[in-house]
């Protein structure tokens, strides 16, 4: 006789926005860092990391956009429960 499995628990779905808010500011706080730094990575040949902190903020604000449309359908999909 086959034992009963037990109900899968739902998937997590958390809100996104918060996510990518926290990634863009951990670029920027990363950027304002090295800014600090800013000789020292130039002597060392390592200015490239600021620009690659400005790309990372950057780039957060399309994926902003990607969790903001993300929440807006998980809102309308837990409303059609």
């Amino acid at each position: 006789m086959p034992k009963e499995q037990p109900p899968r628990p739902e998937p997590l779905d958390p809100p996104m926005v918060p996510f990518a808010l926290a990634g863009m500011a951990a670029w920027a706080v990363a950027g304002l860092v090295l800014l600090l730094f800013r000789d020292r990575l130039v002597e060392n040949g390592h200015e490239n990391w600021l620009w690659t902190c400005l790309a990372g903020f950057l780039w957060g604000f399309p994926g902003l956009a990607v969790m903001m449309r993300h929440d807006t359908n998980r809102r309308r999909r837990r409303a059609g429960h």
